[in-house]
């Protein structure tokens, strides 16, 4: 038989959260040198507006919408403006997220508990209902929710953390079972300990790097750009039989 490139996302419109830098900058350059348009969305359009010159220069489509997804307004805000410009939305990539403390339960302050599910879960659940609407309208679409492994070992210091990435985990396969009937596909990739900014609190600490290194399979941390094999796999018709799944691209730290 002979062989083709399904991974190609041509004619695809993809929405990519927290697509400033890290996993989220690596993901929306990896749909773009694949074919889709893609909505490069975060708080800071100076920073997101440098990924997109970083896309067009390589010749994909891209463009830049600022939004808190930790603002329900600014999330429908968002929804509406796709609605309105590019009139479909075949991708949606949860990635923005929050951490904003490291320590006990006991200690955790209410304000920090409040902000990490504001952004982390009910940002999470209402771009997923969002997109689940004009996805179901359209009859097709593919939902990716970035997990992580600390759905499964609570990282330590991170309970909350953890908590909201289990919810995730949760809210992706409760919608892949309500929308599969109308052709949407909702997963997610739970990575482990990757360098980027976000996790710098972890990665370049070290009095837990190097347990948490010890820990994995590979005995390193992961690439941003390690991830974006697991988005293109979801995001594309390779995984059309793939719904209510979880990716773990840990390095086999929970192996």
């Amino acid at each position: 038989m002979a062989a083709n490139n399904d991974f190609k996302l041509d004619g695809k419109i993809a929405l990519v959260t927290g697509a400033s830098r890290g996993i989220g900058a690596a993901v929306a350059s990896g749909f773009a040198a694949h074919g889709a348009t893609v909505v490069l969305a975060s708080r800071k359009l100076d920073a997101l507006e440098q990924v997109v010159g970083a896309i067009e220069k390589e010749g994909g489509r891209a463009t830049a919408m600022v939004c808190n997804t930790g603002r329900p307004e600014e999330i429908h805000g968002l929804f509406d403006r796709i609605s309105e410009e590019l009139g479909r939305l075949d991708i949606l990539v949860n990635n923005a997220a929050t951490n904003p403390f490291s320590g006990p339960v006991a200690d955790t302050p209410e304000w920090a508990f409040d902000k990490t599910v504001a952004v982390n879960m009910k940002g999470y659940f209402l771009a997923c209902q969002r997109a689940a609407r004009l996805m179901v309208a359209q009859g097709s679409g593919s939902i990716i929710n970035m997990a992580s492994v600390a759905a499964y070992a609570a990282l330590p210091m991170q309970t909350v953390y953890s908590m909201t990435k289990a919810a995730v985990v949760a809210l992706t396969k409760g919608l892949a079972r309500e929308v599969g009937p109308r052709g949407v596909r909702v997963n997610a990739i739970a990575p482990g300990v990757v360098k980027t900014h976000f996790s710098r609190a972890l990665s370049e600490n070290p009095e837990v790097s190097g347990a948490l290194m010890e820990l994995t399979a590979l005995k390193r941390f992961g690439e941003p750009s390690e991830i974006v094999g697991a988005a293109l796999y979801l995001a594309s018709d390779l995984s059309s039989y793939t719904t209510g799944s979880v990716i773990l691209c840990d390095g086999g730290s929970l192996a």
